[in-house]
């Protein structure tokens, strides 16, 4: 990798008047004197705890040290769903705290191989595949963190509380460098995440039919059919449906269902199956009678019954949120895309939630935190010309103030702290947090609340981890003490004295569930001659399988499942299975010993 000899100290004098810190809890605007832009960049016990400069983990400075012009950084991110500069009340967070602008590159069809090519990954860089971070950082295109000492100097907070994950990157790579961090971390790996496959059902249209019993899928089904009897159009008029889904985030097979099958066994993806955490067996897509195939038919049958959004194999994510939004489905078994789109006060109000109804036959997985970070990662590009700036950055986004920042709006306007540490929202963060359409007002801030989402989409610390500046509270609002109130509407109460349960959280810990443990596991970067049967046979399985959803018949559903897997045999079926299964085995191992 390049050494950065040249123009060395004039970077450092830039990137050292970066720093702003939340004195006092407000909000210190480095802004400097210049209106033009620049671009920058081109196409132990792991206990959370303040570092020097305060819980921002930052350096205070004189604001009179960086009056220069603002910097236009690119963050090439594979799980940005935008394209553009970030805008509303992130905008105005990045220019006050570090005097720049972040434009957002997102990965679409071939992005990252004309990246690869160009030899620019661009700036802070996320990425959403383990195998593609891997990649880049063996072609020299990612910034080594010590370099310089970059990660003492400017990454401090990172450096002395998330040392877990530091080395576990420091481990995948041969020069024993650290090219990067994984999200997703947590202070304590004995904890387990929220839960996030929360089976969202119109808790009040349930109601409605009288509450029938759901033990498997083919329950559901029946459900479904009733309530679109006394619910057959949405608030726009449009026809109803149990589920809509999206291909945009298709991966190795088809997400929404491949996700389903997770949710109701417990199983974790895992390339071109699926894997059992407490066994360690691997599941190919293709088996026979494989928990894919089943989940396969359960859409199919959906499809067949009017119950799936027809639009589903060509719309998009955000179309998608729009019809939940509307009272156009009846179901999720995620949460985002169910209780946390669509419980606004207007519905509640109304008279309309969604709430979990988990089948009694399913055991929904729960991921295990873990202190070494997931697999999806932080890094900087190795081009950049200000890889101080891109450290500082991430490092705040990784202390106590910047996660809570970017995860529910600016301290002081819609959340804080009260005199004993308990976090709570102010009355505007109330209302931005269950309506995404608020518009933030004070402090100099304009926008509605979703304008000004940050759209690196990306994570640092688990959103269940403990926030060491709260009184022993985590990142996640539904657990903070302010937030375990009343029920909300009547529904709400209905689905309470119905479960027992006051929080989701508290219901899917009551019924079965199955743990996936936090390892050192890495999926290693498959050969060359691998990719190639990889990209072929998984094509296969994505562009079959909504062939199979869509098809009117019980024998036809059949027959198309059957040329899937006679024409994914054929480009090297049986070859990924033999893989993914080899992996299967180091996975559980890792994870064994994890636990020892």
């Amino acid at each position: 990798m390049k050494k950065r000899s040249l123009k060395k100290s004039i970077r450092r004098g830039l990137a050292a008047g970066l720093t702003a810190a939340f004195m006092m809890g407000t909000l210190t605007s480095c802004g400097g004197s210049g209106n033009s832009t620049t671009e920058a960049g081109g196409a132990s016990s792991q206990e959370a705890s303040s570092s020097e400069g305060g819980s921002s983990g930052t350096k205070a400075i004189n604001p009179e040290d960086f009056k220069r012009e603002t910097l236009t950084l690119n963050v090439f991110s594979e799980r940005a769903n935008y394209s553009g500069e970030q805008t509303g009340w992130s905008a105005k967070l990045f220019q006050d705290l570090f005097n720049v602008k972040i434009n957002i590159v997102p990965n679409g069809e071939g992005v990252f191989d004309t990246r690869m090519e160009s030899g620019n990954m661009g700036d802070i860089v996320v990425f959403g595949s383990e195998n593609d971070y891997m990649q880049a950082r063996d072609a020299g295109l990612l910034f080594d963190w010590e370099e310089d000492n970059t990660l003492a100097e400017y990454g401090p907070y990172i450096k002395e509380n998330m040392s877990y994950a530091l080395e576990k990157n420091r481990g995948m790579s041969k020069d024993n460098k650290i090219y990067g961090l994984g999200y997703e971390v947590a202070t304590n790996s004995k904890d387990l995440q929220s839960f996030f496959y929360t089976w969202d059902i119109r808790w009040d249209l349930y109601a409605k039919i009288g509450y029938p019993e759901v033990k498997t899928m083919d329950d559901l089904v029946e459900v479904f059919k009733k309530m679109k009897e006394i619910c057959p159009t949405d608030d726009n008029g449009k026809p109803t449906y149990a589920a809509s889904l999206w291909p945009d985030w298709d991966g190795d097979m088809v997400m929404y269902v491949k996700s389903t099958a997770t949710a109701y066994y417990g199983y974790d993806e895992f390339g071109v199956g699926l894997y059992d955490p407490s066994t360690g067996k691997f599941y190919g897509a293709l088996d026979d009678d494989s928990p894919y195939l089943q989940m396969l038919d359960f859409y199919h049958k959906l499809y067949m019954n009017d119950l799936l959004d027809p639009d589903s194999m060509t719309t998009t994510y955000d179309t998608m949120i729009q019809k939940v939004k509307s009272s156009g489905t009846f179901f999720s078994i995620f949460n985002y895309a169910g209780c946390l789109a669509y419980n606004t006060p207007e519905h509640m109000e109304s008279g309309r939630m969604m709430r979990s109804l988990t089948p009694k036959d399913a055991s929904p997985i729960v991921y295990g935190l873990n202190v070494l970070g997931g697999n999806n990662y932080w890094a900087i590009g190795a081009n950049t010309e200000y890889p101080e700036v891109c450290m500082e950055i991430i490092n705040y986004m990784c202390t106590p103030e910047g996660r809570m920042n970017f995860e529910y709006g600016p301290k002081g306007i819609t959340w804080d702290y009260d005199e004993d540490g308990n976090t709570y929202f102010t009355e505007l963060g109330k209302k931005t947090n269950s309506d995404g359409s608020t518009v933030l007002e004070g402090g100099g801030y304009s926008g509605t609340f979703k304008d000004g989402q940050n759209q690196m989409n990306m994570t640092t610390w688990s959103i269940d981890a403990s926030n060491p500046d709260s009184n022993g509270e985590t990142y996640n609002d539904e657990n903070w003490k302010s937030n375990q109130s009343e029920a909300t509407c009547d529904v709400d109460k209905d689905w309470r004295e119905k479960t027992g349960c006051t929080t989701t959280n508290e219901y899917m810990l009551k019924g079965n569930y199955m743990v996936s443990p936090g390892s050192a596991y890495v999926m290693p970067i498959k050969s060359d001659e691998l990719k190639t049967t990889w990209a072929q046979v998984t094509k296969c399985i994505r562009e079959n399988s909504w062939k199979a959803i869509y098809t009117k018949t019980d024998e036809e559903f059949k027959s198309v499942v059957n040329a899937m897997k006679a024409q994914a045999k054929g480009f090297g079926y049986q070859e990924c299975w033999n893989w993914c299964n080899e992996q299967a085995a180091l996975r559980k191992s890792a994870e064994d010993s994890a636990a020892n």
